[in-house]
């Protein structure tokens, strides 16, 4: 087999994917392929509107529900990290801080946590690390204690729908449950309308509210709204998983 005559798609999966599962990544609940996050930016030119390129990531590797490591794939004529700045930029949008670039050949490591003796490093296809050296060093990198670890390893709710918070939530949420594991007492987030806030609430809320986060046996966290409405949508859509445990607590005068 010539591999320079293969595609792209053809080295992602006959060697990258293979390369990566060898080294104990769960091709089921470890590994996504073709991850989009952005449609791409809107550009308008007088009184026409087109979008962008959208980005996608070709790898997304994550511990549980952390996205970890991001891989970049290209045509094995290329080098293998031909796609390396690609992948640092990508990484940089989903905060993710282990990046490689593959040609099926080979992959160049890029640790944006700065912890390797070198910030980038060739490796051997047998010599891609596995999700427990990669967890190690992202445990290392943000200084876990085990007690925090169990609040950031906490899952997202799923409600077997597909839906899951989009890269900005989950940016926000995981950069929330962080800090407040390590005892931030104070987090504030800026979502724009239309984003999302409840449901990143939510997901936050959710996290802490399972991993007893400071919470003790009664686990009361009180959800502020300036309108009525606000709160009524929250119980019924966002909150309905939270069912009999979740209760209002007065009603304001209606606005005049």
């Amino acid at each position: 087999m010539n591999k320079d005559q293969l595609s792209e798609d053809d080295i992602s999966v006959k060697f990258i994917t293979t390369a990566i599962v060898k080294a104990g990544w769960d091709e089921e609940t470890q590994i996504r392929r073709q991850v989009s996050f952005t449609k791409g930016r809107i550009i308008v030119r007088g009184k026409l509107v087109s979008r962008g390129k959208a980005k996608k990531a070709d790898f997304v590797l994550s511990y549980q529900h952390i996205p970890i490591a991001l891989i970049e794939a290209k045509k094995s004529k290329f080098a293998d990290g031909h796609g390396l700045q690609q992948a640092l930029d990508y990484a940089t949008t989903l905060q993710v801080p282990f990046v490689f670039s593959s040609n099926g050949k080979g992959f160049v490591f890029h640790d944006r946590t700065g912890q390797s003796a070198a910030m980038e490093t060739n490796l051997t296809l047998d010599e891609f690390p596995s999700p427990a050296d990669l967890w190690a060093k992202y445990r290392q990198w943000k200084e876990l204690a085990p007690a925090q670890e169990k609040i950031i390893l906490q899952p997202y709710y799923v409600d077997g729908s597909g839906k899951e918070p989009r890269y900005y939530q989950r940016n926000a949420i995981n950069s929330a449950v962080e800090a407040i594991a390590k005892g931030q007492d104070r987090v504030l987030l800026v979502m724009a309308t239309g984003t999302g806030k409840t449901y990143t609430a939510f997901q936050i809320i959710w996290r802490l509210w399972k991993s007893e986060w400071k919470i003790g046996k009664q686990k009361r966290i009180l959800f502020l709204a300036d309108r009525n409405i606000l709160i009524d949508q929250t119980m019924v859509n966002d909150f309905r998983p939270f069912g009999a445990t979740a209760s209002r607590r007065g009603r304001g005068r209606p606005a005049t």
